[in-house]
């Protein structure tokens, strides 16, 4: 009987420190898993923000796009500002390549974002990727656009070639 006992027990005391031994892996599992999940944090909110840069950028390759346009509006009507007219229209066709790129990069930190809530689903991960989001399809309107503004400063470009040509011809 007492070598049952003593059986039982040497038992007990082998699972007691095999139980502490997996608590304490846990705990450190765990201060490990709540490190990475901060990580995981922190890295959205840089993708949400990169997004939003990469969209303000896109404006303002838009914008620098449009002055473009104008330029090569406004230098269209004297012939002898031709090349006003074709550093216009490279720099318009340049903003809207940026405009591009930004767009881009913004879907890119959109997407980082998104796959780092695609585990946690907690409430900030989700707005952070929801504003990166917002900010990728900001920025391809503003991509969008740009490339507009450089076709229209381009068709100016072609029109008076034409028209020079024909007048000439």
């Amino acid at each position: 009987m007492q070598q049952n006992l003593d059986h039982i027990n040497a038992k007990l005391e082998s699972l007691t420190a095999e139980v502490s031994n997996l608590r304490h892996d846990y705990q450190g599992m765990s201060k490990k898993y709540v490190a990475a999940l901060e990580h995981l944090k922190e890295l959205t909110f840089h993708s949400a923000e990169a997004a939003h840069r990469s969209a303000k950028a896109a404006e303002q390759s838009k914008d620098a796009a449009l002055n473009a346009k104008i330029a090569t509006q406004e230098a269209s009507q004297n012939p002898a500002l031709w090349s006003v007219i074709e550093t216009s229209v490279k720099a318009s066709t340049s903003a809207a390549l940026s405009a591009i790129e930004c767009a881009g990069a913004a879907a890119a930190a959109a997407a980082a974002a998104a796959a780092a809530i695609s585990e946690h689903a907690e409430e900030s991960l989700l707005k952070a990727s929801a504003e990166a989001a917002k900010a990728s399809r900001m920025a391809a309107d503003s991509a969008a656009e740009a490339v507009k503004l450089s076709n229209q400063a381009r068709d100016i470009k072609d029109q008076l070639t034409k028209g020079l040509a024909d007048s000439l011809g």
